[in-house]
């Protein structure tokens, strides 16, 4: 299993004092999930995308079926672990482009998601991040995401329409994104434009 680890750098008030709080620094583990994980990731889903009218959101199920169809690459379903507890999830899926060269292989991102208690501590951004380079390490090219352009600008996306991808959300505008991963050593281009294929799971959310 490739384990990343984050060293985060936090202050606290107890241990010994120097002018009042002493720094204390932690590490965040970076991984792809296991079994073990499922319920933990369910969990963390569950309470950052609660919504009143459902009982469990779309989102969890979303996961579910997506561990459970051919989209699903193992080394790409990245969770943060902060002091034993699963505190972050970032997901990566397989999808198609459908292109005049046939239908090429690209990724989705998401769900992306960060247990409450520890929101806006950058445990988020270092399992997107993660995801991200291990997708880069197994030679993938592209991944779309739909989501807030200000959150997802800082790994490199950027509106998907400007590689002429297409999607049912593409109508969003700025939401819908891409971004082309690093080339490989073999120095191929970018991916071709064309409409990006989600598998059936995605439409139920």
């Amino acid at each position: 299993m490739d384990v990343r680890t984050v060293s985060i750098s936090a202050t606290v008030a107890d241990g010994p004092v120097a002018f009042g709080k002493v720094a204390r620094v932690t590490t965040l583990r970076l991984r792809p999930e296991g079994p073990a994980d499922e319920a933990p990731v369910a969990r963390v889903l569950a309470a950052a995308f609660a919504r009143p009218d459902v009982a469990t959101p779309p989102e969890v199920g979303l996961v579910e079926e997506l561990r459970h169809s051919p989209a699903w690459i193992p080394e790409l379903a990245m969770v943060a672990e902060y002091g034993g507890e699963v505190v972050a999830y970032a997901l990566l899926t397989r999808v198609g482009v459908r292109t005049d060269r046939g239908t090429l292989p690209a990724l989705a991102l998401g769900p992306v998601a960060v247990a409450r208690h520890r929101q806006r501590l950058g445990h988020g951004t270092a399992a997107v991040q993660a995801a991200l380079d291990a997708a880069t390490e197994l030679g993938e090219r592209l991944v779309v995401v739909l989501g807030d352009p200000a959150y997802y600008r800082r790994f490199g996306f950027g509106p998907a329409v400007r590689l002429g991808l297409t999607s049912p959300w593409s109508g969003l505008g700025e939401p819908w994104q891409a971004l082309v991963l690093p080339p490989s050593a073999s120095g191929e281009p970018p991916p071709p434009a064309g409409e990006v294929v989600f598998p059936a799971p995605w439409s139920r959310v």
